[in-house]
């Protein structure tokens, strides 16, 4: 029996087919796992552009094959490129072909707040005489974990700005100086002042008053350095070195007014502390922003005037004077600025010596003693004299002060003090002596007078006869209107010469 061919080929056909499918199965599967790309990646900040640049390495898995780069996807979807060749002429990634064994690198420029990106390659391996095969593959790079990529700054904006300053208030000076390399953004500018008061006293103490025309200039642009000068008081001031312009000048510091805080710079608060350096303001000077000055008359009842003055150049506030004296006398009075006082009078009993005194120091020549004026009158001296005595009166003008005399004839003695508007008189029995001694110590005035008593008094007195009988009559008016004239002489010889003792006749 013969049996039909077809029985026995369709089994074995069915077999082959089946051996086939797995054979393509194999031939597609394996090249999958063979061939391959492996895509790896670092990436850098851009500070110029704020970019995150990738630098993407695209690795060829076979030794004996070239993989031409088919297609390149990226996310995020910027240009990948590569150079070539060494030359420095980017060219896209995708078209390329990696030798084989080989790599590629490409650079790829993202967004600065990236936090993810993927590159994506499909690869094809074409070799003479064997199927092409080809393979997609993945590479990924995490961003997130870096800072935000940022592009360094070209300026400072200005209320950001930092600063350093140099200060030094006792001769006026300042600079001030933006800190780092970058200039304020755009048209901003910072101004600062410089500015000196008058002050009461060399510590802070109210009220002030600017002095002189402050300083003040600004930083922006090309200019990062200012320099600034005012003229200082010469006397007790107050320098500040603030933030801000003139605007910002407070021109007189009072008792529960503004005040500049933390505008000084190198203060511990803003603004002043965005500037480093030193404590931007001074207190000092060495003298008082005010020029007193007293000046002193005598009187001839012995009590001085004293004129108060605060009218100087440099004066600014009311002065308070004190006037002492030696003997107990003492008055405050208070002089504005600009102004005098001449009310205070030191009673004779009270003088002594005398001082003016502001904040417990004497003024400049502030310190007096009475001195006798010289248009004061002076005592008069008259006498009058008989065979038996010899008188002698001295006569005080009102006015005037008491007057010290001392009497000196034959030996003998006699001291009175004559008040203002009185005499004293001194009589001595007529003696052998011609002349008596008339002392006026206060006023270092000594006057002779010579006794010559009228008529013939006898062998026995002064005048060669014997005394006793007086003279009367107009020839005794007449001797006493001569003394008193010889007086005035004597007067006006004192005022010459003081200490000469001047000689008239009785």
């Amino acid at each position: 029996m013969i049996r039909p061919k077809l029985s026995l080929r369709r089994p074995l056909a069915i077999l082959g087919a089946a051996l086939i499918g797995l054979t393509g199965v194999v031939a597609v599967a394996t090249p999958a796992s063979a061939h391959h790309t492996t895509i790896t990646a670092t990436a850098d900040c851009d500070r110029l552009t704020g970019e995150r640049v990738i630098t993407w390495k695209v690795e060829n898995s076979e030794a004996n094959k070239d993989a031409t780069l088919d297609k390149v996807t990226a996310n995020p979807d910027t240009p990948v490129t590569s150079l070539v060749d060494g030359v420095k002429e980017a060219k896209p990634l995708q078209g390329l072909v990696i030798d084989q064994a080989s790599s590629k690198v490409a650079v790829q420029r993202v967004p600065g707040n990236t936090t993810t990106a993927t590159l994506t390659v499909h690869a094809l391996w074409i070799k003479e005489g064997q199927d092409t095969k080809d393979a997609t593959n993945d590479g990924t790079i995490n961003l997130a974990a870096d800072k935000s990529c940022a592009p360094s700054p070209k300026c400072v904006e200005v209320d950001k700005a930092e600063y350093s300053h140099t200060f030094d208030g006792p001769k006026g000076t300042a600079t001030v100086k933006l800190d780092g390399d970058l200039p304020l953004c755009g048209e901003g500018k910072q101004w600062f002042t410089l500015v000196s008061y008058f002050a009461p006293r060399p510590q802070f103490a109210t009220p002030q008053y600017v002095y002189g025309t402050p300083d003040s200039d600004w930083i922006g642009g090309t200019q990062t350095e200012i320099t600034l000068n005012v003229e200082i008081p010469d006397c007790h001031t107050q320098v500040d070195l603030i933030w801000g312009g003139k605007d910002e000048v407070i021109d007189e510091l009072v008792d529960g007014g503004k005040r500049y805080d933390n505008k000084k710079l190198g203060s511990p608060g803003a603004p002043g502390n965005r500037s480093k350096g030193p404590q931007g303001w001074y207190n000092g000077g060495n003298k008082s922003c005010t020029t007193p000055a007293s000046t002193f008359a005598s009187k001839c009842d012995g009590s001085v005037a004293v004129s108060l003055s605060n009218d100087g150049k440099i004066s600014k506030y009311a002065v308070e004077f004190e006037v002492k004296a030696e003997n107990g006398f003492t008055k405050k009075v208070s002089v504005a600025a600009g102004k005098a006082d001449s009310s205070i009078v030191v009673p004779a009993a009270d003088a002594g010596k005398i001082e003016v005194l502001v904040d417990g120091k004497v003024v400049e020549n502030g310190t007096y003693s009475w001195q006798r004026p010289e248009d004061c009158p002076l005592p008069a001296i008259t006498t009058k004299a008989d065979c038996e005595n010899f008188a002698l009166t001295a006569t005080n003008p009102e006015g005037g002060l008491p007057v010290k005399a001392t009497f000196t004839y034959d030996g003998k003695t006699e001291t009175r003090t004559v008040a203002a508007g009185a005499s004293e008189t001194v009589t001595f029995k007529a003696g052998k002596d011609k002349t008596a001694i008339v002392a006026l110590p206060d006023m270092d005035l000594e006057l002779e007078a010579i006794y010559t008593p009228e008529g013939n008094c006898g062998g026995g007195g002064a005048g060669g006869e014997e005394p006793g009988l007086p003279v009367t009559g107009a020839a005794a008016g007449g001797i006493a209107a001569g003394a008193i004239a010889l007086l005035i002489a004597g007067a006006v010889l004192f005022v010459i010469a003081r200490r000469r003792r001047v000689t008239f006749t009785a």
